[in-house]
């Protein structure tokens, strides 16, 4: 018996994925600030995304370089949505290329520790309540050479003069690093500030989660019914 998807009551942040390596790590932090969030394909449809009526969108990191014959992208109209949308690195590019910026390969990849420094729109943005200059952990090949119309930079570093920007009319936002690892000063706060740009009260725990999740499958197969569980993992 194949259980049909559990209905989830709470408020949901759609993650899409790119392929990143740590985008596990950025469904695991918004369900630490009690945020429920769901890693879905990039390939899923903006009509798919309206059903499930999420508070926002994150699009992963990614491997992939824009310039590259192929790269993922999403269904176009997941931008002409009327939801926050959050890009990653690679997301952000992603942002940029949508919305009339200028994607450009760098001079060599940057992986690992960079300075960030805080602007004003990015103080009263994501970086609300994190220091004016923080460590933060890169990855990526392309960076922003312009950033779109109607963008703000909230924060540079001296490898990318658009390290993080801001459209706060329309609520997009875009990282040129990653919030969700260990290596990023203040990453939890980064990403709290998306979730109070989502309007997230933070109303899912995982014990939540597991109610939901007994009552389901009580439901479904009934008192007698019988459930054969697998799961995977390293040992």
């Amino acid at each position: 018996m194949t259980l049909p998807h559990a209905h989830v009551a709470h408020q949901t942040i759609l993650v899409l994925d790119f392929g990143s390596q740590y985008t596990q790590l950025i469904a695991r932090r918004l369900r630490e600030l009690s945020v429920y969030s769901e890693i879905v394909s990039h390939k899923i449809s903006a009509v798919e995304i309206r059903k499930s009526r999420p508070q926002g969108i994150i699009l992963s990191g990614g491997p992939a370089s824009l310039s590259e014959p192929g790269a993922p992208t999403c269904d176009p109209d997941v931008f002409e949505l009327d939801i926050p949308i959050l890009g990653i690195c690679y997301g952000m590019q992603l942002l940029t290329k949508q919305y009339g910026g200028m994607v450009g390969g760098a001079s060599e990849r940057e992986y690992g520790p960079a300075t960030v420094s805080v602007t004003a729109e990015g103080a009263e943005g994501l970086f609300r309540h994190a220091p004016a200059e923080l460590k933060v952990w890169a990855s990526h090949g392309d960076f922003i050479r312009e950033a779109p119309p109607g963008f703000d930079v909230m924060g540079t570093s001296p490898n990318a003069p658009v390290a993080a920007m801001v459209d706060p009319d329309r609520k997009r936002y875009g990282l040129l690093f990653h919030p969700e690892v260990v290596h990023t000063d203040h990453g939890s706060t980064i990403l709290e500030n998306f979730t109070h740009v989502c309007d997230c009260r933070g109303d899912w725990t995982m014990s939540s989660f597991v109610d939901e999740a007994t009552e389901t499958i009580q439901s479904t197969v009934g008192s007698n019914g019988r459930v054969l569980c697998g799961l995977s993992g390293g040992g």
